[in-house]
């Protein structure tokens, strides 16, 4: 009998927008759509995968490169939309969402399913009115996680990686490209922040952790255009990766901007 395989690939991820299709025997999940719903539906056909096939679109936050495309998908498609309590009041307010919309509170649940794939969420620290990442756990047992907008990582985000096969981190930006780039002086130090966005380095250094832990695929995600270039991210992983003798243990890559990334097989 084939093993059954989970999915996790990134549809396109920056500064500029951010979504990842996963998917476990029939069920297929959206974390974020921060493009246009053509965009979405676009990448997702590249894949095989139809619109109508997601069962659930899952929110880190209210930001617009998370959630720009849901109010026109969601005209068209009845899928539901997971998130905090204080994110989906934000999307209401907003008006970035339909008024028919299913938006379903995670607040009062440690952990959720949808279809064959079990949920769990965990707080990040970033400038939104309540942002968080998650956790996945799949039918044949193995885990994939996602934590994008974070301005370092916490204990309670170290903990929710750990032990997972594949992580999806954001790898923000290259601090020396950032200080001396054109941004004005109060964004550098929001994104410096401990509110902000990870540092390439920061990232680097939790991978060194994660690998120890167990992880053996990262997808370096939410690079800055500005700040940073893949080249920079990957190399400054895989550097202190191989500082700390795990660089043989784990596959690193870095998630395309503007399309799909490689599909990982969980």
């Amino acid at each position: 009998m084939r093993r059954r395989v989970a999915k996790f690939i990134t549809l396109y991820s920056g500064s500029s927008g951010n979504s990842t299709l996963v998917s476990d025997n029939g069920t297929s999940l959206l974390v974020d759509m921060g493009r246009s719903c053509r965009s979405t539906v676009s990448a997702l056909y590249s894949i095989g995968v139809a619109a109508s096939d997601i069962n659930a679109i899952l929110i880190t936050h209210e930001h617009t490169d998370h959630v720009s495309g849901l109010m026109t998908f969601l005209k068209h498609y009845s899928v539901p939309v997971f998130g905090t309590g204080r994110t989906l009041e934000h999307l209401r307010r907003h008006n970035l969402t339909p008024p028919h919309a299913r938006l379903i509170d995670i607040d009062a649940l440690s952990g959720f399913e949808v279809g064959a794939i079990s949920v769990d969420k965990f707080t990040t620290s970033h400038d939104s009115e309540d942002s968080v990442g998650y956790r996945f756990t799949f039918g044949s047992g193995a885990t994939a996680s996602i934590a994008t907008d974070l301005g370092y990582v916490s204990p309670e985000v170290l903990d929710a990686l750990s032990g997972c096969d594949v992580v999806a981190l954001e790898s923000n930006y290259d601090e020396t490209k950032l200080v001396t780039g054109r941004y004005p002086y109060y964004l550098k130090q929001r994104i410096m922040s401990n509110t902000g966005h990870l540092s390439n380095d920061d990232c680097a250094r939790a991978a060194s952790i994660l690998a120890k832990r167990g992880t053996r695929r990262l997808v370096l995600v939410h690079l800055s255009r500005e700040n940073n270039e893949p080249e920079i991210a990957l190399t400054t992983c895989l550097s202190n990766l191989e500082n700390c003798g795990a660089a043989e243990s784990i596959k690193v890559s870095v998630a395309p901007r503007f399309d799909v990334g490689e599909l990982i097989e969980v």
